[in-house]
């Protein structure tokens, strides 16, 4: 399939409401696709029920509800990484939160489990592949947002019918390349039609060139400081920022008389519009924004955390490679390198114009409908044959 084409075919036939369960807790990284793969199975199949995964720990508390989806929390049973008696704990950790998940998947006479990673898909792929009322074992269906897969998904795609990869040799040998799950205001998103209603909604500059800045949904710390730390020299070439912070910083850029608006906030809750409010971006490569970013079409300097086991630099490697990106090391990204290169980016338009193409060539812009549809045929299969047993 072409990374820009539509999946091919129909969703399956809905068979009086199929029920599909996500799981994607923890973090934006896990939940934001789980939640665009969610938003397309009710684009296809509007009869369809979905019902997310959740434990207390995480952000799907907020983010789920306020998406309008039912959320089903269990118990958390993280897997520490270190021996300790962290360690120990948890084979009974686990226990109960496959106990949990094994009663809402009975409650909710689920027909297929997607899972995305994170503390809460390892109980839901064991708890699928036990027998529970219904008898039938549920089928599985796994995606791996990151170039490095988790322990969790490792483990499940064992025992999975089907896995998904937003990109190749993510550590999972029978993933199907699909590319990430991005919500359909970002895969769509038309920049230059929104342009102008973007820039008002922040009390931008309406016509100068503007740097957008994010370091998740918590800042970062090197980034706030150099980019703040280079407002002088930003403003003086005429370029106007949009910069989300953090709520836990604060920011304190300096910007001359006349220049284009520096505009500081602590979270941006329009993303889509901040995409199209933006020419460039500086920002980290986490495998959701380095998605949303290239399917935006958005020029970008990715700045991977320094610390980790490095995926966020093999997240961005793809689209540097093709042309759409820089990459700079998290101790170079200083208030000199802003100075510098992003004004001398600013001055070559049509060096930038490559990139915004490159970036849109190289994305998977129907990544959420192709997971979809393959979910919605897997629970199809799944009520037929239940069906057939009565």
């Amino acid at each position: 399939m072409s990374s820009q084409s539509r999946p091919a075919g129909a969703a399956p036939e809905s068979t009086g409401g199929l029920s599909i369960v996500v799981a994607g807790g923890g973090t934006a990284g896990h939940i934001e696709p789980a939640l665009a793969v969610a938003d397309a199975i009710r684009r296809l199949d509007p009869q369809a029920q979905v019902i997310a995964l959740g434990t207390p720990k995480g952000l799907e508390g907020t983010l789920v509800p306020a998406r309008g989806y039912r959320l089903e929390m269990i118990p958390p049973a993280p897997l520490p990484r270190k021996v300790g008696s962290d360690l120990a704990k948890t084979p009974i950790r686990l226990d109960k939160a496959v106990r949990a998940t094994r009663k809402v998947l009975t409650e909710v006479e689920a027909d297929v489990i997607v899972g995305f990673g994170g503390y809460v898909a390892l109980p839901a792929y064991l708890a699928a592949r036990g027998r529970l009322a219904r008898g039938k074992r549920i089928p599985v269906l796994i995606h791996e947002a990151n170039a490095s897969a988790g322990v969790a998904n490792k483990v499940g795609a064992r025992l999975a019918e089907k896995v998904m990869a937003a990109v190749p040799d993510c550590g999972i040998a029978e993933a199907q390349v699909v590319g990430m799950p991005v919500r359909q205001a970002i895969a769509e998103l038309d920049r230059a039609a929104l342009r102008a209603q973007a820039r008002e909604y922040f009390g931008l500059d309406p016509d100068a060139p503007t740097l957008l800045v994010f370091g998740g949904s918590q800042g970062a710390q090197q980034l706030n400081a150099a980019v703040a730390g280079a407002a002088g020299a930003l403003g003086q070439a005429g370029i106007g920022v949009l910069h989300a912070h953090g709520a836990k910083n604060t920011i304190a850029p300096v910007s001359p008389a006349g220049a284009p608006p520096y505009v500081a906030l602590p979270y941006i809750d329009r993303m889509d519009l901040a995409y199209a409010a933006a020419d460039l971006v500086i920002c980290r490569s986490g495998a959701m924004t380095v998605a949303e970013v290239t399917a935006a079409g958005l020029p970008a300097i990715y700045v991977p955390l320094p610390h980790g086991n490095g995926e966020q630099r093999f997240n961005a490697l793809p689209v540097v490679e093709a042309g759409a990106a820089l990459l700079v090391d998290d101790a170079e990204l200083t208030a000199d390198y802003v100075s510098s290169q992003v004004p001398a980016l600013f001055a070559e338009p049509q060096r930038l114009a490559a990139m915004s193409a490159a970036g849109t060539g190289s994305g998977h812009r129907y990544a959420a409908e192709t997971v979809a549809a393959a979910a919605l045929e897997l629970a199809a299969g799944y009520r037929r044959a239940q069906e057939e047993r009565r």
